[in-house]
């Protein structure tokens, strides 16, 4: 008998409602679903689906007007901001479209950034770095500076300061939306290893349908609402 994976993540019945002068804006509608520990899932859908609107809730970037999101068992929808930032620093890897690194940083110490926030003394956060930095397949590059860096590198540092903390949570919002053909591939073929190999749950917002064909399992959002749900068969 096959054994049943846990789900990492619960989505029940999850609204998101915007005030916009004296209208409200629903982006969400009553969402149900759940993403089983190890899966790689791909949400698309057209511009205003509320793509981007349920990544930042699942992430902790942003609460939910209703409904309940919990993650491995919590439940984050109810914790205050504080409780919030603590729970991200801890489980959630982010990886935006345009990268956010500090430009006058190296690319270890950009990877470093989230170490910060930890007890961790400065030898350790250098050894995790670079760690990272060989894992993203940068381990040459930890001295050089973002605009030393082609877009793909760039965004593979992006991933390295991702992963740092070791999160079980991946969010990534467009990561490959600013990249050239070739770069993206080879983005969503480290993604794909990152799942794969090291059992990161990922999470990934895209447009494109060849980006989504690296992914497990695709959520198809339209109008605030889950239309379709497809699971490929490895």
């Amino acid at each position: 008998m096959t054994a049943l994976v846990s789900p990492l993540v619960s989505i029940r019945n999850l609204t998101k409602t915007y005030q916009r002068g004296p209208e409200k804006l629903e982006v969400l509608h009553g969402l149900d679903f759940e993403i089983p520990a190890g899966d790689f899932v791909a949400l698309m859908g057209p511009s205003g689906s509320g793509k981007t609107t349920l990544l930042n809730l699942i992430g902790g970037l942003d609460a939910p007007t209703g409904g309940e999101i919990e993650i491995e068992g919590q439940r984050i929808d109810t914790m205050s901001a504080g409780q919030l930032s603590h729970w991200r620093s801890q489980n959630v890897g982010f990886v935006f479209q345009f990268y956010n690194l500090m430009p006058t940083l190296t690319a270890q110490k950009n990877v470093e950034l989230p170490l910060l926030l930890t007890r961790l003394g400065a030898g350790d956060r250098k050894r995790r770095a670079e760690i990272a930095l060989q894992l993203v397949g940068l381990s040459e590059r930890g001295k050089h500076k973002p605009n030393e860096l082609s877009g793909g590198q760039q965004q593979r540092v992006a991933i390295a300061r991702a992963i740092v903390s070791d999160p079980k949570l991946l969010i990534c919002d467009e990561p490959t939306g600013d990249l050239d053909r070739q770069s993206a591939e080879e983005i969503l073929e480290l993604l794909q290893t990152l799942n794969r190999d090291h059992g990161k749950t990922i999470v990934m917002v895209t447009h494109d349908p060849k980006a989504a064909e690296y992914a497990t399992h695709t959520l198809h959002l339209d109008k605030g609402t889950l239309v379709e749900q497809v699971r490929r068969v490895a």
